[in-house]
């Protein structure tokens, strides 16, 4: 069974410990670091390379700068962003553009998006076969 690798970087010790907390008797899902220093987040991703990372979401209705440039360099990666304190949870992803999904925020929703296959996009074919 692929266990799904995260990564957990909450600055707010309490939001870090309930994530985990969350987490820490799943089978399929295991914590593999975590850190309260953003300064850390993109050196332990590259050391690490977690399916998914968990942040703290500053301001909900913009997406974190660091999603951009993490997800520019590992696509294959998703990033969960939670914002305790307005009870909001959004998650990203990449496939040719960053993508987004507003995520219920309680255990159920967390599981739910660490356990998230992204939603791919199929891409026409153009006459000669090859994709466009």
């Amino acid at each position: 069974m692929h266990k799904v690798r995260v990564l957990v970087a909450n600055r707010p010790r309490l939001m870090r410990e309930l994530v985990l907390a969350t987490i820490a008797d799943q089978p399929d899902i295991e914590v593999v670091g975590e850190t309260q220093d953003e300064a850390e987040i993109t050196e332990l991703v590259e050391r690490i390379r977690p399916d998914v990372l968990i942040i703290a979401l500053q301001e909900p209705e913009s997406r974190p700068g660091i999603c951009g440039f993490l997800l520019g360099r590992y696509p294959q990666m998703k990033i969960l962003a939670i914002a305790p304190e307005r009870n909001r949870s959004i998650f990203y992803w990449a496939f040719v553009d960053i993508r987004s999904n507003q995520v219920q925020t309680s255990e159920d929703g967390i599981l739910n998006a660490l356990r998230r296959q992204p939603d791919l996009v199929e891409l026409p074919a153009n006459p000669s076969g090859r994709y466009v």
